[in-house]
């Protein structure tokens, strides 16, 4: 089972659509190991996004992601890097396939509602940057027969 970061950027929060966007990840199946409310702070910004420094983006980038608050997430679940990247669609709304995320209520290119961790290494980084060990809660979810094939005594 793999765990992930979500970010639900302001602009989503901004337009009220952070439960709408939570829903899609319970009603696939991921368990929510934490999930808070916050204002990132600009120099957590500039550390979270320091892959993209001097692109022309960049300054942008981070007056977005610290111009109101976002919802941060920590997911678990079978393969949830791949899928819930795929829920989320392709970084630019115009170009998101209808039933992402992005696809269903994003225009900009800028504002595209969404982060999530693109690999394990950086999910395992970003939420130890995000997210303090008590701030996490891990538990047995007694749904996972119903949502993965449990049959032969493993996740499937």
């Amino acid at each position: 089972m793999q765990k992930t970061l979500i970010i639900i950027k302001p602009d989503a929060v901004q337009r009220r659509l952070t439960g709408g966007i939570i829903k899609r990840f319970e009603d696939k199946g991921f368990q929510i190991l934490g999930l808070k409310m916050t204002c990132i702070p600009e120099s957590l910004a500039r550390q979270h996004y320091s892959v993209h420094k001097g692109k022309d983006f960049y300054e942008p980038l981070i007056r977005y992601m610290t111009s109101g608050p976002v919802v941060l997430m920590v997911l678990k679940g079978k393969n949830a890097i791949e899928v819930t990247r795929k829920m989320m669609g392709t970084t630019f709304g115009a170009d998101a396939q209808p039933g992402t995320i992005r696809g269903d209520y994003a225009l900009s290119n800028r504002f595209n509602l969404i982060h999530g961790s693109d690999s394990e290494s950086t999910a395992e980084k970003e939420i130890k940057t995000f997210f303090t060990v008590t701030e996490l809660v891990e538990y047995e979810a007694m749904d996972l027969s119903w949502i993965y094939d449990t049959s032969t005594g493993t996740i499937v």
